[in-house]
């Protein structure tokens, strides 16, 4: 009988992080100066041993045992092979995904949000405040904030605390407070709604009413949390791609031709994607591909520039690929990629032609779940189907070249409280949105007089 799923035993899991950054130096942060930021100065936001991983020139960093205590409730997590989907494409190809919607939450996020969770409360926080744009991140920093006692207050784009209320019903079930961003609460919040009453919000917003709150908090009792973006939360998710390896090895396949993961802030495809861009790094002949929506094409079409992280400018300048810290993109269903810039690791990868970006419109991605729901039975999350729309693509592709190949991509999470997106697709009430040229220039003009890369 054939194999779907392939499974490491607990004591496979990954001891250690994999940090690409040791082999993939990214230009350094800068701060309102124009000079390197001092790692000193993040501590009034992140605890030190945050910071610590984030400007960490090592290439292997310790998973703590507390922390692995927790992440081996679920993990490791499967790779799957989609058989059925291989038969309805016809294709070759054999395609595997990696299932991370198997945790607690429902994807990938917790990964991180467990050690940052942890090294929060060891450095004596008691309550940590982030932003969330679809609710995934939000979710998984509140669960894992009730398993080591620290409170929780997330910040939800408020497109998508009104598309999926569910999200904020996770967050309360754990114990964490969810707001609509923007919010009254804050001054940058404030900001925003006398400009825009009517606001959507953007996670550029929701972060800076974040980082605001947590400032504000001259106890030092609070911390800020961050689910993407930075080189600690892509070196915490790289326990993805580490098992990945092992279980491709178990499947008795060698390195992948591809591998896919969606891209909104990069910790996701970076998870799965950077051992692989090491290997590539060493002379290995992969496809790396993260995909974005052409309603948000920061990869895609966006320079990579010096550009906040957030509206109101309260964090370091990154160098990165982005649309702008002030674009608030369109109300597109796939929340958790709707974010103005990419990591700097992942902007980094692109910028030497170690990955190659695709952008697709969310009607070929529903397609693309629709299909991956019928076939091999998982309703996925509308920023997964971003993956998986590729991956098909790349099935097709191998089956015009009558070429075998093996295809990787991330199933980054599952879609049972995305269930309205899905409605609206079967409603015809969804459209395709490429970002109009004039939106996009009106956007970047704010980039204008901040240094370059």
């Amino acid at each position: 009988m054939r194999q779907p799923r392939i499974v490491l035993p607990p004591d496979e899991m990954p001891r250690q992080w994999y940090n690409l950054a040791a082999d993939l130096p990214a230009a350094p942060p800068l701060g309102p100066d124009g000079k390197p930021v001092d790692p000193a100065a993040l501590t009034a936001i992140f605890p030190e041993s945050i910071v610590e991983q984030e400007v960490s020139p090592e290439r292997w960093i310790d998973i703590p045992e507390e922390v692995l205590e927790i992440l081996l409730r679920w993990r490791p997590t499967p790779l799957r092979r989609a058989f059925a989907l291989e038969r309805y494409l016809g294709t070759p190809a054999r395609i595997y995904y990696k299932d991370e919607s198997v945790s607690p939450a429902g994807s990938h996020k917790p990964n991180t949000a467990v050690p940052q969770a942890w090294y929060n409360k060891q450095a004596g926080v008691e309550r940590l405040t982030t932003e969330t744009g679809a609710g995934q991140w939000g979710s998984a920093l509140s669960f894992a904030c009730s398993q080591v006692g620290l409170g929780c207050k997330v910040y939800m784009v408020r497109i998508s605390y009104e598309q999926k209320p569910f999200r904020k019903a996770m967050m309360e079930v754990w114990g964490g407070t969810c707001v609509p961003s923007p919010s009254p609460e804050t001054a940058a919040g404030r900001a925003i709604l006398e400009q825009d009453p009517d606001s959507p919000g953007s996670l550029g917003i929701a972060i800076s009413e974040a980082v605001e709150s947590a400032v504000a908090d001259t106890t030092g009792t609070t911390k800020y949390s961050l689910g993407s973006v930075l080189n600690h939360v892509l070196l915490h998710q790289t326990v993805i791609g580490l098992e990945a390896k092992k279980q491709l090895a178990l499947a008795g396949e060698g390195a992948p031709d591809v591998v896919i993961g969606c891209a909104g802030g990069g910790s996701n495809f970076a998870g799965l994607a950077n051992p692989f861009i090491a290997d590539r790094m060493a002379g290995g002949e992969i496809e790396i591909l993260p995909v974005e929506p052409e309603a948000c094409p920061t990869l895609t079409r966006a320079p990579y520039v010096y550009d906040h992280g957030d509206v109101a400018g309260m964090t370091p300048l990154l160098a990165m690929h982005s649309l702008g810290h002030t674009f608030v993109p369109p109300t597109i269903h796939a929340g958790g990629l709707r974010y103005h810039g990419m990591a700097p690791l992942v902007s980094a990868a692109v910028k030497e032609g170690l990955a190659t970006p695709r952008a697709y419109g969310q009607l070929e991605c529903y397609e693309a779940a629709v299909t991956f729901a019928r076939t091999e039975g998982i309703i996925c999350a509308p920023e997964t189907s971003h993956a998986i729309a590729a991956a098909m693509d790349e099935a097709v592709r191998a089956k015009e070249e009558g070429r075998e190949k093996v295809i990787l991509f991330s199933f980054s999470g599952h879609g049972l409280l995305d269930l309205a997106g899905y409605e609206a697709f079967f409603a015809g009430e969804l459209h395709n949105y490429p970002l109009p040229e004039e939106v996009l220039a009106r956007s970047l003009a704010v980039l204008e007089g901040l240094p370059r890369p």
